[in-house]
């Protein structure tokens, strides 16, 4: 693996989002809706490939929130959310790709390489 890949710092804030420090010096700040519209599990991936969007789902609760976090080896990261998902796990690779602003997932995950579409990510209200 890439060595620009080697986090040295990740600190998780349940009600804002995820900030990962790369052994580079790149910083990589990801946002609460951000990172549960792009979740990377099978299920989540699917509905992106549906054109539908992973969260808000029937029933989810408002706000969204971070429940749980926890390294996933030495190599990613799982988060639970406050709507009981949790089986997406967040790659230090595909976090500083995603910053970067770069394909995150490939061409089995829709149109843009995965991540969030442009649609999504303006009804979400972020920036592309």
């Amino acid at each position: 693996m890439d060595d620009r890949y080697d986090l040295v710092d990740l600190v998780v804030k349940r009600e804002e989002g995820i900030t990962a420090s790369f052994a580079d010096g790149h910083i990589a700040t990801l946002g609460l809706t951000e990172l549960r519209l792009g979740c990377p599990c099978a299920t989540c991936r699917d509905l992106r490939e549906r054109g539908e969007s992973s969260w808000p789902r029937p029933g989810s609760p408002t706000p969204l929130g971070i429940t749980d976090a926890r390294l996933h080896g030495a190599w990613g990261l799982n988060i639970t959310w406050n709507d009981g998902h949790s089986t997406g796990i967040y790659t230090f690779e595909v976090l500083r790709r995603w910053s970067e602003g770069q394909p995150v997932y490939g061409s089995d995950s829709g149109p843009d390489g995965g991540g969030i579409s442009a649609a999504t990510r303006r009804k979400a209200g972020l920036t592309s």
